[in-house]
């Protein structure tokens, strides 16, 4: 094998011919490892293949598919854009993969939608309208620009200046304000000051996740120019659609590492565990649930720091200089679970899919505009887990997760509490 000049670079799919060429077939991405599963029940982690059944839906049919594409064998149809669009890149298949062969399935996926968009396939027609949306009014859902910050109680004032500057996002920002005035009292329990942007704008993730590139490099870079000028050194988001999309896909999209972003970005579960650490934070007043954690996506196995990296490949797959893969296994996995444990009256109950292994709520990366449909099937199937473990409420890390799965136990009926993280938090101090 000669010697190939190869990158992480996801606009130009030939830098993962040889990861789509290699795939074996073997479907450790759609199986949960036998190692970490006790019974047939809940044994797949691919939503989409598990859902679809058919090979074309799981990453070792879309691996084929993109070879065929990537040496016009294959035109793009709309049936092949359901099968590339009706996913939530969550990350599952990655991590299965990586288990056994190390291949970039995730980039993969991604750099496939960027082929889709960049030949006029892509995206579907319903991401094409949040697209507009960002363009006309700065956020996903087309609501009012100036209503942004509308879910600021009248009693809390952010600073001119601060070190740390409160991204909410657009979910908690219109939708799910709860979780933006839950993390304010955070903020403010802990005396910690905050700044907010003045003029903030959507972080760009669907943009993005669904191939469309350019338009996310352009919110990208606007973005980290608006936050640098706060001077804050820390953004502290509570979405972890937001989390990733700054803290992995800005440095991955502008060819940089999270470590030169110029500031920090933490979720609000690593800013509660600093402060209960420092001691300005105490989580005392009982909050009786019997509860299960769900692993959002974003903020477990898609959360590792973003290292950009190329090089060549030799004989037998081997690349220098060497590559450190992102596995999914150093996300933030125990600091919710030792945080929420010890609340006096929650008692944490584990899902059987856990962890690298949890299954996705459904709505990221743009599957819910487009597949709704998919989404509440993808959130029904986490209620029937969430019953077998016999936990009465769910709290996850995420606006959507919180949204999709609330949205599937109230058509299902099921008399289940789910709240945000940051609401449990909130809850929990007595003063």
């Amino acid at each position: 094998m000669p010697k190939t000049k190869v990158s992480l670079d996801v606009t130009n799919l030939n830098n993962f011919v040889y990861d789509m060429s290699h795939c074996i077939k073997c479907k450790g991405c759609n199986w949960v490892d036998h190692t970490y599963m006790p019974g047939i029940k809940f044994s797949t982690r691919c939503p989409s293949a598990t859902k679809e059944i058919y090979d074309s839906y799981g990453a070792y049919g879309k691996m084929r598919i993109g070879l065929a594409l990537n040496e016009g064998k294959l035109k793009f149809t709309d049936e092949l854009l359901k099968i590339l669009y009706e996913c939530t890149l969550c990350g599952a298949c990655d991590v299965g993969c990586k288990r056994n062969l190390d291949l970039e399935i995730e980039l993969t996926l991604e750099a496939l939608r960027v082929k889709a968009v960049a030949d006029g396939a892509g995206p579907m027609p319903e991401h094409k309208k949040v697209a507009a949306n960002i363009a006309k009014t700065h956020n996903r859902y087309g609501a009012k620009h100036n209503e942004r910050k509308s879910w600021l109680p009248v009693n809390v004032k952010p600073a001119a200046k601060a070190d740390v500057l409160y991204f909410p996002g657009c979910a908690s920002s219109y939708r799910h304000k709860e979780i933006a005035r839950a993390t304010a009292k955070i903020l403010g329990s802990t005396k910690t000051p905050f700044t907010m942007m003045k003029d903030e704008w959507c972080c760009g993730n669907v943009l993005y996740s669904v191939g469309m590139i350019d338009e996310a490099k352009k919110l990208a870079k606007r973005n980290i120019e608006a936050i640098k000028a706060t001077g804050a050194t820390v953004l502290l988001t509570s979405c972890a659609e937001c989390y990733r999309m700054i803290k992995v896909d800005y440095p991955k999209i502008l060819g940089i590492a999270t470590k030169d972003l110029g500031f920090e970005v933490i979720h609000i579960v690593e800013f509660v565990d600093r402060a209960i650490k420092n001691g300005s934070l105490k989580l005392t007043k009982p909050v009786n649930l019997k509860l299960h954690y769900h692993d959002s996506c974003s903020l477990s196995r898609q959360s590792e720091p973003w290292t950009p990296w190329k090089g060549e490949r030799e004989l037998w797959g081997v690349v220098k200089p060497s590559l450190e893969r992102r596995r999914g296994s150093n996300g933030i996995y125990d600091l919710p679970r030792e945080i929420l444990s010890s609340i006096p009256g929650v008692k944490l109950v584990e899902g059987i899919r856990k962890r690298e292994n949890a299954w996705c709520c459904g709505a990221g990366r743009g599957a819910k505009d487009a597949f709704p449909d998919f989404t509440k099937w993808t959130a029904e199937q986490k209620l029937v887990e969430v019953r077998e473990i016999g936990a009465e409420a769910i709290t996850a890390t995420c606006p959507y997760c919180k949204e999709s799965i609330a949205g599937a136990a109230a058509t299902a009926g099921d008399n289940f509490t789910v709240l945000d993280f940051s609401e449990i938090i909130a809850q929990a101090i007595s003063r």
